[in-house]
């Protein structure tokens, strides 16, 4: 069964659960907007994206559609000049960054190390 986000790309706002799979992550990268970034950074705890939380995302964005690949994040708070610890303070964990950045869901081996 076709998820009714994957029918229809650009589902009306009170649609918005239609886009995510069971796991939280959008069905598909191209749901992603800026807007939709704020509104998932939010739901996830995460009351304003700053200028740092941007750089961030729009590296994970870039190095996944890249290598089509999850980045490391040790790579990702190099890239961003943070240390682990603001890393996740930023985002509560790899998690939450993979789906505020709108990236697919991982699966379930990078999943239980995203926690």
């Amino acid at each position: 069964m076709l998820n009714s986000a994957l029918q229809h790309p650009h589902p009306a706002a009170h649609e918005d659960v239609d886009w995510f799979d069971p796991d939280g992550f959008l069905a598909a990268p191209e749901f992603w907007t800026p807007e939709r970034a704020i509104r998932i950074a939010r739901l996830d705890g995460i009351p304003d994206l700053t200028p740092k939380h941007w750089e961030v995302i729009n590296h994970v964005r870039k190095q996944f559609f890249d290598h089509g690949s999850l980045p490391v994040m040790r790579l990702v708070c190099r890239a961003a000049g943070l240390d682990r610890h603001k890393a996740h303070k930023l985002f509560s964990g790899c998690r939450s960054l993979w789906r505020v950045a709108g990236l697919p869901n991982p699966g379930e081996e990078a999943k239980s190390y995203m926690d």
